[in-house]
Parts: C-alpha cells; sequence; structure tokens
C-alpha cells in the first residue's frame, strides 16, 4: 500500500478509541470472570460494572460502526480472508452484546442483591424473576460465550499480526493511534 493511502485505509479516533477502550475492558472482564473461583468475592462487583459497561460501549460502538464505513482492507488480502475477518468482526460485536447482556440476565435470576455500576447507580433487574433453573442455564450460556469470545480474540489478533508480521500488510497499523501521529512527522 503506498504511503499516501494510508490516511484513507486508516480508522479514525473514534473508532480507535472504542476499540482500544472495549477490548482493554473485555480482557480484565475475561480475566475476572474466568478466574473468579480463585478470586475472592469482592472481584464480582467489578466483573459485572465493567460487563455493563461493555454493554453500553457496545452499542454506541455498533451504532457508531453502522454509520461510519470502516476502511477497505488493503487489496493485497485475499477474498476468503476478507470474508472470514468480516465474520469474526460481527461474531465479536455479537458477544459483545451478548455476554453482558447474559450475565445480565443470571444475576437478575439470583436470589443475590441487584448490583450497582462501580457503585454509582443501581442496576434495575431484568424482568425474568429469581428462577434458579433459568439461573443455572443462563450462567452455563455466559460461560461458553466467553470461551466463544476467546477463542474469536485469538482468531483476530492472530490474523492482524499474520497481515502485519507475516505478510507485511499493513492491517495492525489501521487502528493504532501512534502510527498515524509518527507517519505525520516522516
Amino acid at each position: 500500500m503506498a504511503r499516501g493511502d494510508m490516511a484513507t485505509a486508516r480508522y479514525g479516533r473514534v473508532a480507535m478509541v472504542f476499540h482500544w477502550t472495549i477490548a482493554a475492558l473485555i480482557g480484565v472482564n475475561l480475566a475476572i470472570g474466568l478466574g473468579h473461583d480463585t478470586l475472592f468475592d469482592g472481584w464480582v462487583w467489578l466483573h459485572k460494572s465493567i460487563g455493563l459497561t461493555v454493554l453500553a460501549l457496545s452499542l454506541a460502538r455498533l451504532a457508531w460502526r453502522l454509520c461510519h464505513r470502516p476502511p477497505p482492507l488493503p487489496s493485497e488480502v485475499p477474498e476468503w480472508q476478507r470474508r472470514l475477518a468480516h465474520g469474526v468482526h460481527w461474531g465479536l460485536y455479537g458477544l459483545m452484546v451478548a455476554l453482558p447482556l447474559t450475565g445480565w440476565v443470571f444475576t437478575s435470576a439470583s436470589a443475590t442483591p441487584r448490583p450497582t455500576t462501580f457503585g454509582l447507580f443501581a442496576v434495575p433487574p431484568l424482568p425474568v424473576g429469581a428462577d434458579a433453573a433459568v439461573n443455572a442455564d443462563v450462567r452455563s450460556a455466559h460461560a461458553l460465550l466467553a470461551y466463544c469470545m476467546l477463542a474469536l480474540i485469538a482468531l483476530h489478533v492472530a490474523g492482524a499480526l499474520k497481515h502485519q508480521l507475516l505478510d507485511r500488510v499493513l492491517i495492525l497499523d489501521r487502528m493504532l493511534p501512534t502510527v498515524r501521529e509518527a507517519r505525520r512527522s516522516i
């Protein structure tokens, strides 16, 4: 890709902020969620607060994404890889909404006190009622979705690194804010 094409082939600042903020929050939340058996109970409120934040940011990101087309992939990327990338991205969007929603559902179906978001405001329960069977089923689905999220993140990162490091196609540079600043000074 020619250097002059980089400006048009990059994500904008808003997309970058959404991407990296949500990615960091998901990383922390997956670590807390998957390690919850070894952590003390005090971390559960943080996991729930982050999950609800991810849900809100993901809905905002989806709205942004539907109104702002992403930059096209470089022509060097084969069509089957374009389709795979598209599927992985939409799978990640779906999981960024489904994971927090399933957490909210099973929290709503439990008999435990309702969570607050970072201690700032109470989160109303979803209208599912306290039901141990629903709680167990949705909790299992939540865990399964977390492993699906891990798999898609691994595929997403592996694809970006493969293109960047092996193929020498500047895929990763499109989402790195520091690259833009460095390229301006060249």
